[in-house]
């Protein structure tokens, strides 16, 4: 077999010959393929139009409230509320319909979202930082910082967290800070577990144990060498993470032990349509389906997410083909 010489490559003209995937694919990390492949992906797009849609409408509210001339809280006792007092449905003045105090349930929806979504980022963040700082520590130290760190994360995850939450509110009472506390506290510890699972295997690898010989420290070697190695799939679980928080401080505020009313949560809203689910279906149809829909597309991108990141799989090099 004749093997032509790289620098005869362009004289004879082969380099024009090169597959576009390959010349696509020539100085690119698994960052930059990720990118790629999430570009290109309908679903990710898709999902990532709904999420930014759904964060724009819970920035604006007020403003939207304003343009409406309906406040969050504003009851409409006349124009609202049926004779028989019956919520009102659909229409031009109330484009969701009303609820059982006549207050404009698009408003309160739009209005949900900013705690949702606050609860879900918040909550999440603070799950993904203590749990990469554990699984970091029990990974990399090992024996009894590793026994130590495992079990604690096993206690935390064998305990339900309903229970917990309703004690912890009887004695400091429900708010948004609570649930967030609740919500954090029992994530970080599936976080810790993936982050130590992933610092087991890399914190032998050569480049480790160059970073050592050179007498780094334990801990520009932890987050410095190790985490960047361990961000992949820790995006990923965020991104998962996130809808996760969103339903648990949805079911916290349904079941009374969340944010109160009179403020506007999805979960409230929910809990107060149960007597009304048979007369006044959108009042229950509308803040379940908004739950569904911003779940659905945080579940969505986080699957796309964990596609992109994969090396392994095939559809990885898809986004370099045109």
């Amino acid at each position: 077999m004749t093997v032509t010489p790289p620098d005869q490559i362009e004289s004879t003209g082969l380099s024009s010959t090169l597959p576009a995937a390959v010349e696509a694919i020539e100085g690119r990390g698994p960052w930059l393929l990720a990118w790629a492949r999430l570009r290109r992906d309908k679903v990710a797009v898709g999902s990532s139009v709904v999420i930014l849609g759904i964060i724009l409408l819970a920035l604006f509210a007020p403003w939207v409230a304003h343009l409406v001339g309906h406040g969050p809280n504003t009851q409409f006792r006349t124009t609202g509320l049926s004779p028989d007092g019956i919520p009102v449905g659909p229409g031009s003045t109330f484009l969701f319909g009303t609820d059982d105090l006549g207050r404009d349930v698009f408003i309160r929806v739009i209005y949900g979202a900013r705690i949702s979504l606050l609860a879900g980022a918040v909550s999440a963040g603070l799950a993904v930082a203590v749990g990469v700082i554990i699984g970091l520590a029990a990974g990399y130290f090992g024996g009894a910082v590793d026994g130590v760190l495992s079990r604690f994360m096993d206690v935390v995850l064998s305990l339900p967290y309903l229970v917990f939450a309703i004690a912890l509110v009887s004695l400091l009472g429900p708010s948004l800070a609570i649930s967030v506390a609740v919500i954090a506290f029992f994530s970080w510890a599936s976080v810790g577990r993936i982050v130590r699972g992933q610092v087991l295997s890399i914190k032998e690898k050569e480049f480790v144990e160059a970073a050592r010989s050179l007498g780094a420290s334990h801990l520009r070697i932890m987050f410095i060498d190790i985490l960047p190695n361990v961000l992949a799939p820790t995006i990923v679980y965020a991104t998962m993470l996130i809808p996760l928080s969103i339903v648990f401080e949805a079911t916290l505020s349904f079941l009374g032990i969340g944010v109160l009313p009179p403020t506007a949560t999805w979960g409230n809203m929910l809990s107060e349509s149960i007597a009304y689910y048979k007369v006044a279906w959108w009042f229950v149809a509308f803040p379940g389906l908004a739950l569904l829909i911003t779940t659905m597309a945080f579940n969505l991108l986080g699957d796309c997410v964990r596609d992109a990141f994969d090396p392994r799989g095939n559809r990885l090099f898809v986004a370099t083909e045109e």
